[in-house]
């Protein structure tokens, strides 16, 4: 039997499991300030993913009109910090 280390069996069962995407759901909460900047999360109130979409909510009109235009780099790097693709798209309430 080959050895395999506790991270490798994790990320194993992780892939093949459902908890997976609640696991990232969760995390996107933890690393929105280090992906954004203090300001942008201090002023979006909730993020949250949903299957492959990035759900953003605040109530700042300005930040939201900035937000649209920018939601490609905003998957980019949501993507890049979580470590594979699973956004595709974003709405911004």
């Amino acid at each position: 039997m080959s050895e395999i280390s506790l991270q490798d069996a994790i990320k194993q069962f992780l892939s093949k499991s459902r908890l997976k995407s609640g696991i990232q759901a969760a995390q996107i909460e933890e690393i929105w300030e280090n992906i954004m900047g203090k300001t942008i999360a201090k002023y979006t109130d909730k993020i949250k993913i949903v299957g492959s979409t990035l759900y953003i909510h605040s109530q700042v009109a300005p930040l939201k009109n900035e937000l649209m235009y920018q939601k490609d780099i905003i998957v980019q790097r949501v993507n890049e910090a979580l470590g594979e693709k699973i956004i595709t798209q974003i709405v911004i309430q």
